[in-house]
């Protein structure tokens, strides 16, 4: 029998015009594989639908492109394009088997000396991508890509010769960090909430939080964003709030926020659905057709976000 997802919610329930006004907008702007998504995640869709689609973005080297993750144009494999892969694949159950065994190889194939990933290869010159993921001849390996690869492997309990100096990296980049930026504890957290240490990660979660405080990396009071700081480089709405670093209640990063805190976070979270019916993307707009692919994930993202705090029922 087909795996599938959650149940439509019913007619009845309080959040079904939140789903519905969403489903609503994916139905009218989304990609093939964000239906698929949609459907899956809210409308009792079946998880083969979603790997199908998929793989439409895999190439013959094991990697994924075709602009998977929308701000990286083009057919090459780049490894934020396997993040936002092993994301999708985890979220169906399917992170795991054959399908990821390949993804290691791909992974082996282009690591740093130090078994690290780079964010974006050089791949091919002609392909687009953000101003703020620059292609360079020679990329160092980041904890950007990294943490989230390695978290989401040992998430699921993967174990693949790659994943050995991978994770050396994973501790070094989270414990030296200092000046940073969310995106970059955002991939912290990613390595954190899965990695199997638990004492170390904990001690190291606990570090991090006092890091984003005191750096004042998350906005506290969504109604004063202007009070924290936007990290150089990033459009002016991409400040990240208690939710986007704690995605779900069994995170590391929710002990970093107060009861009080987080519920203003989410409460902004739901009031930020637009009339469209989808949530907005706080990254910089440098082409009209990244907007247009990346709101539909967003909108995703959010509702699963609400869902995982049990404000989705």
């Amino acid at each position: 029998m087909a795996e599938t997802g959650a149940p439509p919610l019913p007619p009845t329930s309080p959040a079904h015009a939140l789903v519905s006004r969403a489903e609503q907008f994916v139905w009218l702007t989304a990609r093939v594989l964000e239906q698929r998504r949609f459907a899956y995640h809210f409308l009792g869709g079946g998880a083969d639908a979603v790997e199908t689609a998929l793989a439409a973005y895999r190439n013959e080297d094991d990697g994924y492109g075709h602009a998977l993750e929308p701000d990286l144009r083009g057919p090459a494999s780049q490894p934020l394009h396997v993040v936002h892969a092993l994301r999708i694949l985890d979220s169906i159950g399917r992170c795991g088997g054959q399908r990821v065994e390949r993804v290691c190889r791909y992974l082996t194939s282009v690591s740093t000396r130090e078994g690290a990933l780079p964010a974006v290869r050089p791949g091919r010159r002609v392909d687009p991508s953000a101003p703020s993921a620059p292609v360079a001849d020679d990329p160092s390996g980041e904890l950007l890509a990294t943490g989230p690869v390695v978290g989401l492997l040992h998430r699921n309990e993967v174990w693949h010769a790659w994943l050995f100096r991978a994770t050396d990296f994973c501790w070094q980049a989270v414990d030296s960090l200092e000046r940073t930026h969310p995106y970059e504890v955002g991939a912290a957290v990613a390595f954190l909430d899965s990695v199997p240490d638990r004492p170390r990660a904990e001690a190291a979660a606990d570090r991090l939080g006092r890091l984003v405080r005191e750096q004042r990396l998350a906005v506290l009071d969504p109604r004063e964003p202007g009070a924290f700081p936007v990290t150089p480089a990033h459009a002016s709405g991409e400040r990240l709030l208690p939710h986007d670093y704690a995605r779900t209640p069994g995170s590391l990063a929710r002990a970093w926020f107060t009861d009080e805190e987080m519920a203003r976070s989410l409460r902004h979270l739901e009031e930020e659905q637009q009339e469209d019916g989808g949530w907005p993307v706080r990254r910089h707009r440098w082409t009209p057709g990244t907007a247009l692919e990346a709101r539909p994930i967003a909108t995703i993202e959010a509702l699963r976000t609400l869902r995982a705090y049990g404000l989705l029922s």
